[in-house]
């Protein structure tokens, strides 16, 4: 029976990957350096740490990937202040339905406490959540399962006993490997052949996985 619910955050709740990448192209734009939207998709589940080596490796050591880093959160954050946080269809309506079934509700992010926390405080959905895991709470970033077996840990559940709802592939496989039920709602990046076996439920918005949570549960 699942009784946890493990949530990763920017793609998935939150439509802020547009944003970040939004950012990142103008910035890169200005600095005269060839950037893409597929550049982009290959960090998205990324920790910090792990991105960074992804873009010394295509622009080289000198890349001053900390100072684009941070001009580039003061610019989303003031962004999502103006126009505020854009939800994902259907978080609200499934974050409702698991209080009610007294599911525990955890965060398992890769982005940094400090942003995280703030999002969510900003949204409207902090107090829907048990307990938080971000990015600098574990020394593995996805697809490494940490962050999900810590979320678990947090709750006082099993792995097998939560579901993890997830918008990346890093994070489905990351989700796998922690032994917990998956399900992928795609922002990005569309599951490919090799995690496919490893998505339990697929669907296009949050509030589809109600009844995927309803049968596993024989609601």
């Amino acid at each position: 029976m699942i009784t946890g619910a493990v949530f990763d955050m920017d793609g998935l709740m939150f439509d802020t990957e547009r944003l970040v990448y939004e950012t990142w192209q103008a910035m890169m734009d200005e600095k005269g350096y060839k950037y893409s939207l597929e550049i982009f998709k290959n960090t998205i589940g990324l920790r910090a740490d792990a991105s960074k080596a992804y873009y010394l490796s295509l622009f080289g050591n000198n890349f001053e990937y900390d100072s684009f880093k941070s001009r580039s959160r003061i610019i989303f954050m003031k962004r999502v202040e103006n126009e505020g946080v854009p939800l994902k269809k259907g978080l609200i309506e499934l974050l409702e339905f698991l209080k009610v079934q007294q599911f525990k509700i955890s965060l398992a992010t890769s982005t940094t406490s400090q942003t995280a926390l703030k999002l969510l405080k900003m949204s409207g959905v902090y107090n829907f959540f048990d307990t938080f895991v971000c990015g600098d709470d574990v020394k593995n970033g996805k697809p490494h399962p940490e962050v999900f077996l810590t979320a678990a840990a947090k709750l006082g559940l099993l792995p097998e006993n939560c579901v993890a709802f997830e918008d990346s592939i890093n994070g489905i496989k990351s989700a796998f490997a922690a032994n917990m039920k998956t399900v992928m709602v795609p922002d990005y990046l569309p599951p490919t052949e090799e995690i496919k076996p490893m998505i339990g439920y697929l669907c296009s918005d949050l509030s589809q996985a109600i009844n995927y949570i309803r049968k596993e549960n024989k609601l």
